[in-house]
């Protein structure tokens, strides 16, 4: 039931997609021939923003490009990846002389080889004077394509940073040199690869040669994720396969998890506003996008000091969400709960009540900044009347 409900909810975003899809034609002097492009740019796409986009490249488009669109709309949705360009190469009849390789390495060969440079030297040059396109740019291959993206890879500086292997061909010494390249790789790569115990059995047995190889590479630049599909074919574990790929490499952009928050925020050394900064400027270098830091994550990080009984922590994102919201009450209320939790009313109070001038947030209002003061002026009588009393019985 879950499997149908996926590839419903596919094929209902692919539905919507005809009309935010443009098809080009692109005549290539390498190959001497037009090609069609399936080209989709994000929501509110404008080129004279300065915002940059990753690019996902799409090969044998006439079937892929729409479950890979659905996916990226739906994880789009969730905020769990950024907007990013999808350019989809139809292929068709011309797939075969495309994918042509050499049987002794499996890199492209002859008309593969025309292929492989219409790619790097036409086409994505092309699409990077044309659209507002980031240095982050990821490759999808099926069968035979999975084959062919992979010859990218071994590239003194690979143009693709993800590459999603969907059941790859892998012939000759592909998988073999891919494992050596990618062990000393000095570039940050994000590589998924897919299979199935009903895949078709020279093609899993390749991919899980491969795959022993890869799992035992030690480099921090290496991100690998590999999937084994139960009772799929080689074909219907591409929907899946697709959407496990998306998710795994772009995890970093998903809103901070509670598994994050247990594993990585409460046991970190410095202060969590040192950690909320690096995890969004990772995401930046990453992926060559801005993500801004949402209320939602400062509300988490202020949780996750306060059970840390960290002080330091609240005050120090207090002062960068005032830097992040200028305008807004969020920083100024963190700040007056550092200043209230350190036994420091007066000047806690004196911050609430600036904070009244500033713009409410979802989770902040004037409201409940208000009921602060008015509790905090109750205190200081009860307070004085102590005061009082102990005087009195002296």
């Amino acid at each position: 039931m879950k499997r149908v409900a996926s590839i419903l909810l596919v094929f209902l975003f692919a539905l919507t997609l005809n009309a935010q899809t443009v098809v080009e034609s692109f005549k290539s002097r390498k190959m001497n021939s037009v090609r069609s492009l399936k080209i989709q740019l994000p929501e509110n796409y404008d080129p004279d923003s300065g915002v940059q986009y990753p690019l996902v490249v799409v090969f044998d488009a006439e079937y892929l490009f729409e479950p890979v669109a659905g996916q990226i709309k739906f994880q789009k949705y969730f905020d769990e990846m950024p907007p990013v360009i999808i350019v989809g190469i139809v292929q068709g009849n011309e797939r075969f002389y495309d994918s042509y390789f050499d049987e002794v390495s499996g890199l492209p060969f002859e008309s593969g080889s025309r292929f492989y440079e219409f790619i790097g030297q036409e086409l994505l040059p092309y699409l990077g004077e044309k659209y507002s396109i980031g240095p982050f740019k990821m490759a999808v291959g099926h069968n035979i394509m999975g084959n062919f993206i992979n010859s990218f890879i071994l590239k003194d500086d690979p143009i693709f940073s993800a590459y999603v292997n969907l059941s790859p061909d892998l012939n000759g010494a592909m998988g073999r040199n891919v494992a050596e390249r990618l062990s000393y790789i000095k570039k940050d790569i994000f590589y998924y690869m897919a299979t199935s115990d009903k895949d078709i059995p020279a093609i899993r047995k390749t991919i899980l040669e491969t795959n022993d190889e890869l799992v035992a590479i030690d480099n921090d630049n290496f991100n690998y994720y590999f999937d084994d599909f139960k009772n799929e074919s080689h074909y219907t574990l591409v929907t899946g396969a697709i959407s496990r790929a998306f998710d795994q490499i772009f995890d970093l952009y998903k809103p901070i998890s509670e598994k994050e928050l247990v594993d990585k925020v409460k046991p970190y050394k410095g202060t969590l506003d040192q950690y909320l900064v690096g995890r969004y400027q990772k995401i930046k270098n990453l992926f060559g996008v801005v993500k801004e830091i949402s209320e939602d994550e400062f509300q988490k990080m202020v949780s996750a000091a306060e059970d840390r009984n960290d002080l330091e922590s609240l005050e120090q994102l207090g002062k960068l969400a005032r830097k992040e919201f200028p305008d807004s009450m969020l920083g100024t209320y963190y700040l007056a709960q550092y200043y209230e939790k350190s036994g420091k009313p007066k000047k806690a109070r004196k911050l609430y009540e600036s904070a009244l001038e500033l713009e409410s947030t979802p989770l902040i209002n004037k409201e409940y900044i208000m009921s602060l003061v008015e509790k905090m002026e109750v205190v200081g009588q009860d307070d004085e009347i102590d005061e009082i009393d102990d005087e009195n019985d002296n």
